[in-house]
């Protein structure tokens, strides 16, 4: 092989400086047109996993879970968050969409914080949705709580306007702000808030 000249070793460095350049391009054009939880993705796949604490605030449990790692959720994990986030009236449960978690993760992150989000509504029935439909309690009749994508959550140490400003600036779903019964609403429908 041989030592190369020095115009042969410029070239191999250019190379490699353009190959290094289009890449960087590349995911600077995509984090520019791609949407929050697609560039979500290809950031998060550098991460060694994703972990999320919470305590619900009706039945007293905590967990803390990794709920991702070596680029796949973990099922286990997934199991055990359904469960915290379980109606709490009925006991049904739904797994929350991973777009969810991913968001939640992407709020711990932004806040900058290890405490856990207390869960005030996470999975909801139809039944219960009725139920509260029915007492005039504001929630929707077609609420995301009922297909486990949407979560009524505070984190302890914080402000609720806090948690709204940064769940808004990451655009990846409806936010909705409630400080009487002092909570803030995520969910990963259409960008919106209120």
């Amino acid at each position: 092989m041989g030592i190369p000249t020095p115009r042969k070793f410029e070239a191999e460095c250019l190379k490699l400086n353009r190959r290094g350049f289009i890449k960087l391009s590349t995911f600077g054009v995509l984090g520019i047109f791609l949407p929050f939880p697609c560039l979500g993705a290809v950031r998060d796949r550098l991460k060694p996993e994703r972990s999320l604490s919470f305590y619900n605030i009706h039945t007293g449990e905590s967990l803390k879970a990794v709920y991702w790692a070596q680029g796949d959720y973990l099922v286990e994990a997934l199991v055990e968050i359904e469960h915290i986030f379980r109606d709490h009236r009925t006991g049904e449960r739904k797994p929350p969409v991973t777009r969810l978690l991913d968001l939640l993760f992407a709020v711990k992150l932004k806040l900058g914080t290890t405490r856990p989000f207390n869960i005030i509504s996470g999975y909801r029935s139809p039944k219960t949705n009725a139920f509260l439909l029915k007492l005039g309690r504001g929630v929707a009749p077609n609420s995301l709580h009922m297909y486990g994508k949407a979560v009524d959550i505070r984190v302890p140490g914080f402000q609720l306007t806090s948690i709204r400003q940064v769940a808004i600036g990451l655009r990846a779903g409806g936010v909705g702000y409630y400080p009487r019964p002092d909570f803030v609403h995520v969910d990963v429908g259409p960008v919106r808030h209120w």
